[in-house]
Parts: structure tokens; sequence; C-alpha cells
């Protein structure tokens, strides 16, 4: 048997990434836009990667899982290494904790033990504000479905992002529809990391200067034994109401009664530190298995970045609104800037909701008044999550 050395050196030419890196042009593709983008779609990936790195390390915005996003949607768009591929690295992460709903549950346990619901409970009605803010699911469900032309699967994976809360809409998209997981994965963390910008000019547009200034009373010290039941009458509620809510909601509720009840430190300890944080690598890794070319430089990526800035925005003015009508008919007002934090980016929206406050008052201090609502938002999206569950499949 002859050995030809040029065939040899070509075969290795034609697996280089130098030469796969452009694809051969597909007959089957008419439009000119579509054939560069199947042609030089993996260098183009390869740049929006590293643009979501430096935004990650540079400008900090949401930096422990934008940089593991972007870092696998850089390895998922190698060409010829079959990191998605069946068996391939990514593959596997993906397979075992994204397709099986399993790593965004486990982020909510830890999310559980790092909530404190004390201020939700020292001010119940706050959790008025985190329900009005889920409006920006629903709203930006409705465009999706009417306007853009999405299945109600998709829609209803799409408006999760207006909950500004990322495990759940990874959660919601893997179950609805994995194909756009991607791209409202980056949507939904960028958007919460964008929460600063976002948010305020809703808040003033909103408000009156008066209303900005409104000082709110100091909260009553809630006591052990409600904060220990507490997470078990919310799961007991979805139990009887919303089963299909109790995956996310049971995990939260977990971590939670973890913390409170004082005698499983260590549990709790890992859920918060360790454990989150292992997960929250391969969380990003298989997300970021979703950005390859193919499935993220669409024209439906665009409309979802769209639809995601509408849902966060609605959900900001739905939670101000919300309380400046309870302000119609309390004795006691609010602040209506803390509704703005009825989105559960916790504590982010909080802190929003206390700067704005103190560039009207510098002695108005909203940050635990809004832990309220924030904290609301999350049960509060974890529900939305499982209507969607329970109306969108088809």
């Amino acid at each position: 048997m002859t050995v030809n050395i040029g065939d040899i050196f070509l075969h290795l030419w034609h697996e280089t990434g130098l030469y796969n890196f452009v694809q051969q042009p597909d007959p089957n593709i008419q439009s000119a836009f579509e054939q560069f983008l199947h042609q030089y779609g993996s260098p183009i990936m390869l740049v929006i990667c590293l643009f979501l790195m430096w935004l990650g390390i540079k400008k900090q915005y949401e930096p422990l899982l934008l940089i593991p996003i972007a870092f696998g949607g850089f390895l998922s768009n190698i060409p010829g290494a079959g990191m998605t591929e069946p068996g391939g690295f990514l593959n596997i992460i993906y397979e075992a904790g994204i397709h099986q709903g399993l790593f965004p549950l486990i982020i909510f346990m830890g999310v559980g033990a790092m909530t404190d619901f004390g201020p939700l409970l020292a001010n119940p009605k706050t959790a008025f504000l985190g329900g009005a803010a889920q409006f920006g699911i629903f709203g930006a469900l409705l465009l999706a479905l009417c306007v853009f032309g999405f299945t109600l699967p998709q829609a209803g994976a799409i408006g999760i992002i207006g909950g500004a809360d990322g495990p759940t809409s990874i959660y919601v998209t893997s179950k609805l529809a994995p194909e756009l997981l991607g791209a409202i994965a980056v949507a939904a963390y960028s958007y919460m990391a964008l929460v600063p910008v976002i948010q305020p000019p809703i808040m003033k547009l909103l408000t009156t200067k008066e209303e900005r200034q409104i000082q709110m009373s100091q909260l009553r010290e809630v006591s052990k034994r409600e904060k220990i039941v507490f997470p078990l009458l919310v799961l007991s509620l979805c139990i009887l109401f919303l089963p299909s809510a109790c995956p996310l909601v049971g995990a939260l509720a977990f971590g939670n009664l973890c913390k409170e009840c004082g005698v499983v430190e260590r549990l709790s300890n890992t859920m918060q530190n360790a454990l989150i944080n292992i997960i929250t690598i391969f969380l990003g890794l298989s997300v970021g298995s979703k950005l390859s070319a193919d499935q993220f430089l669409t024209v439906q990526t665009l409309f979802i970045l769209i639809l995601g800035i509408v849902a966060f925005s609605l959900a900001t003015a739905a939670g101000v609104i919300m309380a400046k009508i309870m302000n119609l008919v309390s004795k006691e007002k609010i602040n209506p800037l803390i509704g703005s934090a009825g989105v559960s980016a916790v504590p982010m929206a909080a802190r929003v909701s206390n700067k704005v406050g103190l560039e009207f008052n510098p002695n108005n201090y909203l940050l635990m008044h809004a832990m309220g609502p924030n904290v609301a938002g999350v049960i509060g999206s974890a529900v939305a999550a499982g209507v969607l569950l329970t109306v969108c499949v088809q």
C-alpha cells in the first residue's frame, strides 16, 4: 500500500480551522445576506463572543455568567472541534444540566439560600408590586405572538425575559423553545446587567418629584418563626394551585428554609457558595453552546433582543404604576420608586430604587423597602414560569 504524502498534507489542511472558518457556498440559499452569514458565521460569532467577554471583564456586566456564556459560545464556534455534537464536551454538559432542567433548579436553591424574605414579610403589600412587574412577561408574550409571528411556546420563552431572572429564563426556554436558548439567555443576562441604565429613565418619567421624595416608615422586625414558615407556605400554595411551578419554587423554598432554620448552616453555606459557583460555570458554558452561528445569527435573534427590552421596560413601568395605584387607596404611602424593584434582579433593582430616591431626598433610604418587591419578584417570576409551562406547551 502506497502512501501519498500530498494527500496526507491536503487532508491535514482541510481539517484546520483556517480552512474551515469560511464555509463553502450553499446553492440552496438564495438570499445574499443569508449566504454571507452561512459562509462567515463562525468568525462573526467569535468576534461577538469576544465582545461579550469584554462586557463581562471590562464593564462587569453580570460577569459571573456572561464570561462563561461567552467562552462557551467561543468554543461552540470553533470549526471542526465538535464541541456541540453528540458526545462533545459542551453537548454533554448541556444534555445533563440544561435539557433536563437541572442547573437552573440548583441555581434557584442557591438563590433561596442567599435571599432574605424579611422585608417582604415586614410589609406584605409590597408583594403586589412584585406581582405587577410580571405584566412585562405577558405583555411581551402577546407582542411576540401577535406582532412578530412567533409560535406560542417561543412567545412564552421570550416573554419570561421580562422577569429579569436568568435561571428562570433558561429553565422555561429549555422546556418551551430550546432552539432560542442562546439568544434568550444573552438577552436576559444583558438586560439584568443594564438595570442601572434602563430603569431610572422609566422611573423618573412615571413619577413626580413629590412622589420620589416620599419617605417610608421603618420596617418592623420579622421573627425567626415567620421566616421559617414562609417558604413552606409559598410551596404549599404552589402545590395546591400551580404544581407546574413547584420545581422552581420548591428549589427556592428549600434553599431559603436551610438558611432560615439555623440548624444546617453547612448546607446553606454550600448552596450559597461552592455549589452555586460550580453550577454557574457549567450553566454558562452549556448556554454558550447554543451561540453557534446557525442558531444565533438570525432575524429571530434581533426580534428577541427587541422584545426583551420591551418586556423589561413594561415590567419596570408596571411596578411603578401599581405603587401609584396603591397610594390612591392606602393611608400609608409607598414611594413609587420601589415599584421598579418588582423585577427579580436581586438586589440590583432594589439598589437602583434606593439610588434614585437619594437623588431627590438625601435622607430617604429605600433599600430595605425596595427589597420587599424585589424578592417578591423572584417568587412572581417562578409562578409566571409555571403559568407559561402550563399554557404554552403544545
